[in-house]
């Protein structure tokens, strides 16, 4: 089974650990999941400015900003009117949901510059010894793929990029798009060209910040 994710999350250097924000995952059965990280420190998205304007439009919370406009002075609480706010969960049910999502036979994990995203899904579980036995230590990177394949096309991205579940159905249809290309190159069925790189990725290096 083909599972994509995505993570969202808080990064505070290299003495501290990562904190979730959101995650989305999606089977290649149609199934999906998203959860809100309830526990995460609300007061720390408020004091970083790439985080309010990528990640926060899309979360189950609410700013209101100083006279000043000083976001580090404004109120952040969780919006109860929110669609997203059933989805608030804390870590131990994030954890338990996460492994019932993802029980089932020949897993593969599969990301978008998916490094941090495998960590911060280890630091989920805990320890290494502490890793679920019916997923693999590793997660498949889409652009180690696309790489490897001769950068064909991929599906431009949703404009609500950084929403964690719409980046990782992104991640699935830009996977299949993918082996799909390598299905008509093995054909002898050429695919498209490569675009300019400001169209194949309109977002620049946003990506890396997730």
């Amino acid at each position: 089974m083909i599972i994509t994710y995505d993570w969202e999350f808080i990064e505070r250097g290299a003495e501290l650990p990562i904190v979730p924000i959101s995650l989305g995952m999606v089977r290649e059965d149609g199934e999906r999941l998203y959860l809100v990280n309830g526990e995460m420190p609300l007061s720390q998205l408020a004091r970083h400015p790439w985080l309010q304007h990528n990640v926060v439009p899309y979360l189950p919370i609410k700013m209101q900003f100083s006279a000043t406009m000083d976001a580090a002075n404004s109120i952040i609480e969780w919006d109860p009117e929110h669609t997203d706010y059933n989805v608030r969960v804390g870590l131990d049910e994030m954890r338990h949901r996460v492994q019932e999502f993802t029980y089932c036979e020949s897993v593969e994990l599969w990301g978008y510059y998916a490094a941090y995203d495998h960590v911060v899904l280890g630091q989920l579980f805990g320890t290494m010894t502490e890793w679920p036995s019916h997923l693999p230590q590793f997660t498949r990177d889409i652009m180690q793929e696309w790489e490897r394949l001769g950068r064909p096309p991929l599906p431009r991205q949703p404009a609500s990029i950084h929403h964690a579940l719409h980046d990782a159905q992104w991640n699935m249809e830009a996977l299949q798009s993918l082996q799909l290309h390598e299905l008509e190159v093995s054909n002898g069925q050429e695919g498209g060209t490569f675009p300019p790189v400001d169209d194949q990725f309109p977002y620049g290096s946003e990506r890396a910040n997730d």
